[in-house]
This record gives structure tokens, sequence and C-alpha cells, in this order.
């Protein structure tokens, strides 16, 4: 059995303030590596402070794009979240896997809604 990694969102971004989409994707590429080896990842949010959903939908929400529900679940676990950001992820996640099954269909549907206004 392979060990599992863990990885620290703290330490790869540098800071407790993960709300820019560009620090998100230096939490991505980490993940992809591991997505790509097959190799089991925990990504601890210990002694972040501050996230936001742009942050995720980079550093997490994207990888619905490049991989499978079924891979990113086999390789990903996330831990050290607080009740708050749990939901806030849950909300990326469940946004993302909708969006890259037919993104033409949730860009029309935003147009859509957007010409309404």
């Amino acid at each position: 059995m392979t060990d599992v990694m863990r990885k620290s969102v703290y330490q790869i971004v540098g800071t407790d303030i993960c709300v820019e989409a560009d620090d998100g994707r230096k939490v991505y590429d980490v993940i992809c590596e591991f997505i790509k080896q097959k190799q089991p990842l925990i990504l601890s949010f210990m002694n972040v402070n501050m996230l936001t959903s742009a942050f995720l939908n980079t550093a997490i929400g994207l990888l619905y794009k490049d991989f499978s529900e079924q891979e990113v679940k086999n390789t990903l676990t996330v831990e050290d979240l607080s009740p708050t950001d749990i939901i806030l992820l849950k909300r990326v996640v469940d946004t993302a896997k909708e969006y890259y099954k037919n993104p033409e269909k949730m860009e029309q549907s935003v147009k859509e809604i957007l010409e309404e206004e």
C-alpha cells in the first residue's frame, strides 16, 4: 500500500490568507501531481485563517475539469477546515462538477439569466 502524503495549504501558499486564484493555482499544481501519480494526498488547511471561493475554485474546483470525480476522490482528502469552510468547499465542488459536466449548457444558462435582467 502506498503511504499517504500530507501537504499544508499554509506552507504551499506561504500565508494564512487564501483568497487569490493565483495562490489557489499553487495548490492545484501540487494536487495534480499527486493525482497523476495516483498517490493519496491529505491536504491540511491548518493555520489558514481566511478562505474564499475564488481560491477554492482554482485550488480544487478546477480539478474536476482535468480529472474524473473518481480520480479526485481516490487521491484527495482535506482536513482541518472550519464548519463554514467545509460548506464553502462543498458548494465549490458541487458547482464545479455540474459545470464541467456540460460547460456550454451552464454558460448558456448564465447568459439567459443575464439577458433577463
